[in-house]
């Protein structure tokens, strides 16, 4: 991969790391839902409509819309229900070791679907990476008092669910459908069973208008949604699934960096372990740790 996707991805991990406090901080002033559906709805409008502008064409033919519907009803509409409902229930470190399963099951759906095999150096990345995060949660995982803890595991998997299956998708229309127009359509496709759900089951009139919480949405749906699945287009349409995704073990990291800066949170020696085997795990996966289906038949 080029210095230029490289930094591109790792762009976007610190964006996606970004979204978890702003969630936490908007959800104070609306319903889980109606919040995910705002967040879906706005930067689905922004981006369709920045592609309108620039004249950029629409998907071609019932494949590529089938395929744009899929990415939304994954990545937006399973996506952000399991993790917003999933914050009812679950720690931010049981949450980040189930999230992070994500690159483990595309790797596996990917080898079938887009015929990207991982080598053993890849397959000994992902796992070090994952027993990474599982040692920066660690801390999270033995305090205890999650009574409810199975019911917000069930979210994260359909969330992590949701967004394997449209990374997948992605990747095999990453280049034969305009990013812009791709991935905000995919945005107003997944929001409209948010708006359904949240309508029949909350009451999007609640919601506590504040500068703050306008501040929060704007920053979560124009930079942690529009322009952070805009770049991720962009990265699958030039570098393999399972070599991109293996940077999503940085996003905790991130994460603890965000909190450590800005909410004096203390990172103990279990925490600075995972960083390094997080590191170490994304840089054998990025190092030949894939390879192509052309490769694998010689």
């Amino acid at each position: 991969m080029s210095v230029l996707t490289i930094a591109k991805i790792i762009l976007v991990m610190l964006l996606w790391a970004a979204c978890f406090p702003l969630i936490t901080a908007g959800i104070e002033y609306a319903p889980h839902l109606t919040f995910a559906a705002g967040r879906a709805l706005l930067a689905g409008l922004t981006l369709t409509a920045l592609a309108l502008v620039l004249r950029r064409p629409l998907p071609k033919g019932a494949g590529h819309w089938t395929m744009v519907a899929i990415v939304g009803f994954g990545a937006t509409a399973l996506g952000f229900l399991g993790m917003f409902h999933a914050a009812e229930f679950v720690s931010p470190g049981i949450a980040t070791v189930i999230a992070n399963t994500q690159p483990l099951l595309a790797a596996m759906l990917g080898s079938i679907v887009l015929k990207e095999r991982l080598t053993k150096l890849g397959m000994t990345g992902l796992i070090l990476g994952f027993v990474g995060i599982l040692s920066i949660a660690a801390p999270e995982l033995v305090s205890g008092g999650q009574k409810t803890y199975i019911v917000g595991i069930a979210y994260i998997m359909l969330a992590a669910l949701g967004i394997t299956v449209s990374n997948v998708v992605i990747k095999r229309i990453a280049g034969k459908i305009d990013a812009l127009m791709a991935m905000g359509l995919q945005m107003l496709i997944g929001g409209v069973p948010l708006v359904l759900i949240a309508w029949a089951t909350e009451d999007p009139a609640s919601i506590r208008w504040s500068f703050t919480f306008v501040a929060v949405l704007i920053a979560l749906s124009l930079f942690g949604t529009a322009l952070v699945y805009w770049l991720w287009f962009s990265v699958l349409e030039k570098a393999p699934l399972n070599r991109a995704n293996a940077f999503s073990f940085l996003i905790p990291i991130f994460g603890l960096t965000i909190g450590a800066l800005f909410f004096d949170e203390t990172l103990g020696w279990s925490q600075l372990g995972g960083i390094a085997l997080a590191i170490l795990g994304v840089s054998l996966v990025t190092r030949d740790g894939t390879k192509s289906a052309a490769v694998i038949d010689g």
